[in-house]
């Protein structure tokens, strides 16, 4: 089965707000095997706008990432990221090895 692939792109208004979405956001992490692949560092433009931060997180699969995004501890640090943050987000299929 295909890994699931959480990629958001995201500009914080309010970096000091947005430690309050990343340590609520955590357990739901920790709950569905969340494996953090990038998360922030520099960023080469080479087409569109890019965004200030852009994180890629792996899931075990679709499903899992889905369940993780849909869970109650993550929809409550969705809630603390939308007052503090402008963002993108996907879930993407991995490639079937």
């Amino acid at each position: 089965m295909a890994k699931g692939y959480w990629i958001a792109r995201v500009d914080v208004r309010d970096p000091e707000r947005y430690k309050d979405y990343v340590s609520t956001a955590k357990p739901a992490f920790e709950r569905y095997g969340a494996k953090f692949l990038a998360r922030g560092g520099e960023v080469t433009e080479l087409e569109g706008k890019a965004r200030g931060r852009n994180v890629v997180i792996e899931f075990e699969t679709v499903d899992i990432a889905r369940q993780c995004y849909d869970s109650p501890e993550y929809q409550a640090a969705k809630a603390i990221r939308q007052e503090c943050a402008d963002a993108e987000m996907i879930i993407v299929e991995g490639a079937a090895t």
